[in-house]
């Protein structure tokens, strides 16, 4: 098998080693079998999608949709180099999974609208299928809700022309949604559980997500949440794209 691509971008060491163990747990893969590369850190280097199985984006404090002059050069650059790099990927429609950042870095590359509209707090929502999300492959064996983590200022308002919605939820209408056979996203974490999320609160207590006087509030809410099913469409990926 050859290995899947781990695309970050969070510049809080803790944050994103932990998003790395996340991912690594419910994939169930090797570190030598997930290749990550910080973004953030500096240029990214040249790739061969063909040494890759599949790619996978994890989730930033980057707001795609905020206005450039907002941007600092950091997210101005990763965004120029995850765009060039998604217009390989789409163009052939090579496997990507991208976990919240994802919806706004793929949903803007194929020209869906994404804004604070559907904006949601850090927190457990249901998600809901749709028709098309109960028999997309990638779905596989999902239940037809489940709870996941939520937590971002951003979200698509309007799918990307010829994008099928495959799952949803009361306050963010787009939760998942796939573009041609291949391309994912996702608006909830899939890769998150309760320790998780409480490493992240605390990593982004001063990012403008909640008061910061609210984060042992938070963390006791977050605590009692039941979180079983999303780790499954991280593996159902590997399983399908890396092990036939």
């Amino acid at each position: 098998m050859k290995p899947f691509l781990l695309l970050s971008s969070r510049p809080e060491d803790l944050a994103a080693d932990g998003e790395y163990a996340a991912f690594l747990a419910v994939t169930g893969l090797a570190p030598e079998s997930l290749h990550r590369v910080r973004m953030e850190a500096g240029p990214l280097p040249p790739l061969n999608l063909d040494d890759h199985s599949g790619v996978l984006i994890g989730g930033s404090p980057f707001n795609s949709s905020d206005p450039p002059e907002c941007k600092s050069a950091v997210q101005r650059r990763v965004e120029a180099e995850l765009s060039g790099l998604l217009d390989e990927i789409v163009a052939r429609d090579f496997p990507l999974l991208g976990a919240c950042y994802g919806v706004g870095t793929l949903g803007v590359h194929q020209g869906g609208i994404i804004d604070r509209t559907h904006a949601e707090p850090v927190s457990s929502v249901r998600i809901s299928l749709t028709g098309e999300g109960l028999a997309d492959p990638l779905l596989a064996g999902m239940p037809p809700r489940f709870d996941a983590f939520v937590g971002h200022k951003e979200a698509c308002r309007v799918l990307p022309p010829g994008a099928a919605l495959l799952a949803t939820s009361p306050a963010c209408p787009v939760q998942m949604f796939r573009i041609k056979r291949n391309l994912y996203a996702t608006q909830f974490h899939p890769e998150l559980d309760v320790p998780g999320i409480v490493t992240r609160v605390h990593v982004y207590q001063h990012a403008g997500y909640f008061p910061p006087a609210e984060v042992a509030a938070l963390v006791a809410r977050l605590s009692t949440a039941v979180i079983t099913e999303p780790g499954r469409i991280l593996a159902n990926f590997v399983d399908r794209y890396g092990r036939g």
